[in-house]
């Protein structure tokens, strides 16, 4: 074992053992084991992760100063190619296998956006620092239209039925022909004067309208055809003040809403940074439910466990279940009931940022900024098992099966193997490309 080996080891272990420690205090004697309803995954303390590939990929001549890499790798699954984005203003498309550079397709600014792959037409939408929105050819990066929004464009866009969305920093949601680039409708609210977290909102489809927040604490529901707005704006800022009596001191909505459809309707999920969490009624954003502990959250995925039989075979299937999973810089990590907003449980993490949670087979996956990668059980929260980059992080990862992608701030791209029970990893997609 050479001495960098054995000394990212003790990182890994040390900040495990702390993140165990809290694990150990917050819920008793509970374990993975002891869990009423035994999770997919297996619980054991390392061992899981492991970097199988690790490739330099960014252009050494446009590192200036201090580089983070905020954005998330898409991955396109039938022909093993991921793309990213990087702070040296280019796209690359790179082989999932190797990390061989298949194209780089420069733009004016760092792209800090996860791109969005379309299969039917092989092509990558994606956003730039510059205000652009592209889409470029899959196969060698042709450009095919830039649109122009004249902000930073850092969300993933999203695409259906030949439109494709996005949100800006400058609180504006469009619509664009998915073909031409030309501007269906656009929605802007004026930005709101005072402190901001970083960050912003992306839009999110639901079964008639598309959903986004802004910086001003709103949430807003649009006509997907026409961009006609659908709800009176449903204001998480005014929620903060009137539960704590006092202007809050950072209004904003950061979360891209997600969006679940439930025996009684449509709900929409959104969290303001000092709001908490809410659940809203996707027809005209009244109320479900609210938990205002949750605060600062900033990402958040909902988390699905397929209905599957018992381990040993017998008995009834295990129905599905659902967890919001959030990911906060002031209060940790979250899982919280979508049905009534009840915390499942809560973690602390090591100091600094945290990545957005991201669900591979039947774990969470979230990196930290100064001690590497962790898996979570979502079950209750226990660490399955960590690793230590070498560097620090700042990008979310992309998973698929057991292999997962994410972007170094020194811009190496790793590709790691999550070793997980066969039957869990059947149960949730396909094999990794």
């Amino acid at each position: 074992m050479s001495k960098r080996t054995a000394a990212l080891g003790s990182l890994v272990v040390a900040a495990l053992g702390s993140l165990l420690v809290t694990v150990a205090s917050g819920c008793g004697s509970i374990g993975t084991l002891g869990a009423p309803e035994a999770p997919l995954w297996l619980h054991h303390p390392g061992s899981a992760l492991s970097i199988q590939m690790r490739k330099e990929i960014t252009a050494e001549s446009r590192k200036v100063g201090e580089v983070y890499e905020r954005g998330q790798p898409a991955i396109d699954v039938a022909h093993r190619r991921v793309f990213v984005g990087s702070s040296d203003w280019g796209l690359y498309a790179v082989r999932a296998d190797t990390g061989d550079v298949i194209w780089r397709f420069e733009t004016m600014g760092p792209v800090q956006c996860e791109p969005l792959y379309d299969p039917v037409s092989d092509s990558v939408f994606f956003g730039s620092n510059d205000g652009a929105l592209y889409k470029v050819r899959a196969t060698d990066g042709k450009l095919e239209f830039r649109f122009m929004t004249n902000a930073e464009v850092s969300r993933r866009p999203v695409l259906r039925d030949g439109v494709v969305y996005a949100t800006n920093a400058n609180d504006t949601l469009v619509a664009l022909d998915a073909t031409t680039g030309k501007m269906r409708w656009y929605q802007h609210r004026t930005p709101a004067f005072g402190m901001e977290v970083a960050g912003y909102a992306g839009p999110a489809l639901g079964e008639d309208k598309v959903f986004t927040a802004f910086s001003d604490g709103t949430v807003m529901a649009y006509d997907i055809k026409d961009g006609s707005e659908e709800w009176v704006a449903v204001d998480l800022a005014a929620e903060a003040e009137q539960a704590t009596g006092e202007t809050p001191k950072y209004l904003d909505v950061d979360t891209t809403p997600l969006v679940d459809k439930t025996a009684n309707g449509e709900v929409v999920f959104v969290a303001g940074y000092a709001a908490g969490l809410f659940a809203l009624d996707a027809e005209d954003g009244s109320r479900v439910w609210s938990n205002d502990k949750a605060v600062g959250v900033t990402e958040m995925i909902l988390w699905r466990q397929p209905a599957h039989l018992p381990r040993d075979g017998k008995g009834p299937r295990v129905p599905e279940k659902k967890l919001i999973i959030a990911a906060s810089g002031l209060s940790g990590l979250w899982a919280i009931d979508p049905a009534d907003g009840r915390t499942v449980w809560r973690r602390n993490l090591p100091e600094g940022g945290m990545s957005a949670p991201v669900q591979v087979a039947g774990a969470i996956m979230v990196a930290t900024s100064r001690y590497g990668l962790f898996l979570f059980s979502p079950e209750d929260g226990a660490v399955i098992d960590g690793i230590d980059m070498g560097g620090a992080l700042s990008t979310t990862p992309a998973a698929y099966g057991r292999r997962a992608f994410l972007l170094t701030n020194g811009g190496s791209l790793l590709g790691l193997h999550i070793t997980a029970p066969s039957s869990a990893v059947a149960k949730y997609q396909a094999p990794p490309p």
